[in-house]
C-alpha cells in the first residue's frame, strides 16, 4: 500500500509541475480567450453588434439584385467612406428586408435596403474584431499572412493547453482523494 501511495504522490507532483508550466506559459493567451469569449457571449447586450435596420419592403420578389446591392456597397465604401471596397460577405435578413455588407479589410458594416438599395446604416462591427482576437485571425491579418498559419497555431496551442490544464487539474483534485482512501484501508 505504501508503494502504491508513493507512486500516486510522485505522479501528482509531475502533474502539478506540468500544470504550472503550461499555465504560466499560456496565461496571457488563456486570459485573452476567456475575455473575448465572454464579450462574444454578451455581444448584443454589450452593443458590439450593430442593430439590424428594417427595409422598406419585406417582399423578396420586389428586391433589387445581389449584384446591384454589391455595387452600391462597393461605391459607398470607396466614395463616401473612403475605405477599401473589397466585400467579404453580404448577409441577407429576409425578415427585415436588409442586406448587411461586411468588408474584408476593415470592420465596417453597411446595411442596405433590399428593395431600394438605400443605405440604412453604417457602423463598426466590433464583434468581428473581438472574434478575430479570440480565434487569432487578427495576427494573420496584421502580419499579412494568407493561409491562417498563426490562427491555426494559436488555436491549437491554446486549445491543447486548456485540455491539458483540465486533465492535470482534475488529477490533482482526484489523487489526494485516492491516497486518503488507500491510507484508510479502503482501496475502492
Amino acid at each position: 500500500m505504501h508503494h502504491q501511495t508513493e507512486h500516486i504522490v510522485n505522479r501528482t507532483r509531475k502533474y502539478r509541475r506540468l500544470h504550472q508550466l503550461v499555465s504560466v506559459s499560456l496565461v496571457a493567451f488563456m486570459f485573452i480567450i476567456g475575455l473575448t469569449g465572454l464579450l462574444l457571449g454578451w455581444k448584443k447586450q454589450a452593443g458590439l453588434s450593430p442593430a439590424t435596420q428594417i427595409g422598406s419592403n419585406l417582399d423578396a420578389t420586389s428586391w433589387i439584385s445581389i449584384d446591384s446591392l454589391h455595387g452600391i456597397a462597393v461605391r459607398y465604401a470607396k466614395d463616401t467612406l473612403q475605405l477599401d471596397p473589397n466585400v467579404e460577405r453580404i448577409d441577407i435578413r429576409p425578415d427585415k428586408g436588409i442586406a448587411k455588407v461586411v468588408f474584408v479589410h476593415h470592420y465596417t458594416e453597411v446595411q442596405l435596403d433590399c428593395a431600394t438599395g438605400q443605405v440604412r446604416s453604417v457602423a463598426k462591427r466590433f464583434n468581428d474584431l473581438v472574434e478575430h482576437i479570440h480565434d487569432g485571425t487578427i495576427l494573420d491579418r496584421l502580419l499579412g499572412i494568407e493561409k491562417e498559419q498563426l490562427k491555426i497555431s494559436y488555436t491549437t496551442i491554446t486549445s491543447l493547453g486548456l485540455m491539458l490544464l483540465a486533465f492535470t487539474g482534475f488529477l490533482m483534485w482526484l489523487n489526494p482523494k485516492r491516497i486518503r482512501k488507500l491510507k484508510s484501508g479502503n482501496p475502492s
